[in-house]
């Protein structure tokens, strides 16, 4: 018979390492402890207890996951439902879109920009709001932090790059944004610079910047990007001379390049076809090539590059 501990908000009981500690020592419990996302990293929880932890990640609801919940048994109305809600189950219970989106407004500014401003002691909000905001603005677009602290400098922020990059760690280490890292496919070696940054949902998008402009090409990226991590892939960006491939997925011995599209035209002469299969008919190894998109179709190939419809994706988890 095993014995669990559950601790919840573990960050509101002062040195809760040392009871921690104790009961692990008396080997008779699991225990499973939670909090903020800001206060409970995996680098201090390795440091509080000396190697004893195994961190499981947890992330937003996967389409799967929203079909399952709703019980939706068509895909498309599924995902379109998807796409504009997102995966934070707890705006679920709200039936009036505005209040789903309000909140999940709450959430990020109590539980990501509080939280770290609180940690961090952080004393101009503003600043973090506003590059939160861009970070946002800007998912699927190679960052730098140099053009960032511009963009801010111009809106009289003043803040410097060193800055800009402690508090873009600070997002990650919320769980907030996902860093993805670039890799260059001939030289077969990892860049340590410009990389890109997803959401942890594509919903907050909506929440704090608003539904006027949907660009769904990013959107549907950003899904990508985070169930791609969800199933265990490590995930970086492809460079190949001029041209850029959005993903390069590995785990083990299993590689995938992949490329993600909002639309793609049947016909396959169409620009936006060509322009989004053309890096991956570069790419000279044997490993599998994918292009997501939504077209509404079953799974189809064009020169070695499988089509598929990015909803039958997400909703085939295998």
């Amino acid at each position: 018979m095993h014995n669990f501990v559950l601790i919840d908000e573990v960050q509101m009981c002062k040195n809760f390492e040392n009871v921690i500690n104790w009961l692990h020592a008396e080997e008779k419990y699991d225990i499973y402890i939670t909090g903020l996302n800001a206060f409970l990293l995996s680098s201090d929880l390795a440091t509080l207890f000396t190697g004893r932890t195994f961190s499981i990640d947890v992330y937003p609801f996967s389409f799967k996951e929203f079909m399952k919940y709703y019980n939706y048994n068509e895909i498309d109305i599924a995902f379109d439902k998807y796409v504009i809600n997102g995966g934070m189950p707890g705006s679920y219970v709200y039936n009036d879109q505005n209040d789903k989106y309000k909140y999940i407004e709450d959430v990020y500014n109590t539980l990501i920009i509080r939280d770290i401003k609180e940690k961090y002691n952080i004393r101009n909000e503003k600043i973090l709001n506003n590059l939160g905001n861009f970070l946002m603005d800007n998912i699927s677009n190679i960052t730098s932090t140099l053009n960032i602290t511009k963009k801010l400098n111009s809106q009289k922020d003043y803040i410097t790059d060193k800055t800009i990059k402690k508090y873009i760690d600070y997002f990650c280490n919320a769980f907030a944004f996902y860093k993805i890292g670039r890799y260059d496919i001939k030289g077969k070696r990892y860049l340590n610079s410009l990389d890109k940054y997803y959401l942890a949902d594509h919903s907050f998008r909506y929440a704090i910047l608003g539904t006027t402009n949907i660009d769904y090409g990013r959107v549907y990226e950003n899904i990508v990007a985070i169930e791609l991590l969800r199933r265990g892939y490590e995930v970086h960006v492809g460079t190949l001379r001029e041209k850029e491939i959005d993903f390069i997925a590995q785990k083990r011995n299993e590689k995938i390049y992949i490329q993600v599209s909002s639309n793609i035209s049947d016909d396959l002469e169409n620009e936006t076809f060509k322009r989004e299969v053309t890096p991956l008919l570069k790419i000279k190894d044997a490993y599998p090539k994918i292009l997501i998109a939504r077209t509404r179709h079953d799974d189809y190939t064009y020169e070695g590059i499988i089509i598929k419809d990015i909803a039958k994706w997400l909703a085939n988890d295998k």
